[in-house]
């Protein structure tokens, strides 16, 4: 078997590039709606499919992780992800980017399932928390990847040229780091079992949460460019700062997630998530300037960063649940709700404007506070 070191960076480098590659789509969805002439009714449908396709994608891409080994599977598919990223630039109009946006939506929620479950081996086999710290390379990713379009909007880059640069750069530099012949733990599927499982008594609790945090992340990527230029007159570029702030924030918070938690406990530091974003949600809404916006963002990003990371690890140790099953009920409803959360907004944004339908990320952000003890085994 590989060193520990080697074990977590190519961990690692799987989550930088599932981050790097849906941050650089967040990044440029203003771009996207320019080229094709899309309205808001019409982005909340190519989000829906690009959910719907994640959605269909999560029990595919855990059995094939219990068949094949969730390593094999998370760079078998991390291919046919950068691909799906590509495909968005080429279509050339509406009706061939909404099978684009499914596919992509397919690649990234398949390949979170994967690399997720490659996470739990790896921090068995490492011996000690691992997994916020692992979540905080996703989160780096995301950052490159809304940097980079940054960059390619002041560049006047097509989207082509973009995608197609970014996803080959990116690719071949994680996957330098990834291969290391990691051989990965194989289960026989269990007969009968849902189709589409679902967190079930107190554990019910911990998907719930995740929930509300995936559904404020989702949002984040994809409508913080928007929110920024709708609500505070911010220029396209300006507007994909948003999501880096955001994206670095949780970085910074996940890199010292695991310490956090030891010290206050998962009850307490989830509690502490809650409020920050709460208030983040209060700072973007109530002032709606570009810079109170951007702080309240890294806000949000710091509230949100230790959720998925306290859910998947509260899961791993259910006491009635199998660790499988759990995290893989808990990962459905949470980010499930990550990829079906913003077309929520959109819809929501289309009766009462994107600027008010963020206030639906405070009501999450309560309940968050109050379900927190669901996350202490106790």
């Amino acid at each position: 078997m590989p060193s520990v070191r080697k074990t977590w960076l190519a961990v690692a480098a799987a989550f930088v590039l599932n981050g790097g590659l849906f941050g650089a789509w967040a990044s440029r969805i203003p771009s996207v709606v320019q080229q094709n002439a899309i309205d808001g009714g019409q982005l909340g449908l190519l989000l829906l499919l690009l959910a719907l396709g994640a959605i269909v994608s999560f029990p595919l891409a855990g059995r094939a992780s219990d068949a094949f080994g969730a390593a094999r599977t998370t760079l078998t598919i991390a291919v046919f992800y950068a691909l799906a990223l590509i495909l968005i630039a080429l279509a050339p109009n509406l009706w061939l980017l909404a099978p684009a946006l499914f596919l992509f939506g397919g690649a990234h929620g398949s390949m979170d399932v994967a690399m997720n479950s490659w996470a739990g081996e790896a921090e068995r086999y490492i011996g000690r928390r691992v997994m916020s710290s692992l979540h905080a390379m996703w989160s780096l990713g995301a950052g490159l990847g809304a940097a980079a379009g940054y960059l390619a909007v002041k560049l006047d880059l097509s989207l082509i040229v973009h995608f197609t640069g970014f996803a080959v750069l990116l690719y071949a530099v994680t996957s330098r780091f990834a291969h290391i012949g990691w051989q990965s733990e194989t289960r026989p599927r269990a007969p009968g079992g849902s189709l589409f499982p679902l967190p079930k008594g107190p554990l019910l609790w911990v998907g719930i949460i995740a929930m509300c945090a995936s559904i404020g992340e989702g949002a984040m990527a994809d409508w913080s460019a928007l929110f920024l230029v709708s609500v505070t007159a911010a220029s396209e570029a300006q507007a994909a700062l948003g999501y880096t702030v955001f994206s670095m924030a949780m970085v910074i918070m996940r890199l010292i997630g695991d310490r956090v938690i030891s010290i206050l406990g998962p009850t307490q530091a989830a509690r502490l998530a809650g409020a920050s974003a709460l208030a983040g949600v209060l700072l973007a809404v109530l002032f709606a300037n570009l810079y109170t916006a951007l702080a309240g963002f890294v806000l949000l990003g710091v509230g949100y960063a230790l959720i998925m990371p306290l859910a998947i690890t509260r899961a791993a140790n259910d006491p009635q649940t199998p660790p499988g099953v759990a995290i893989a009920s808990v990962a459905t409803l949470g980010y499930g709700a990550m990829l079906f959360g913003p077309p929520a907004i959109g819809f929501t944004a289309h009766f009462i404007t994107l600027h008010y339908a963020f206030c639906l990320l405070g009501i999450l952000a309560c309940f968050i506070i109050l379900c927190a003890p669901a996350l202490d085994r106790r």
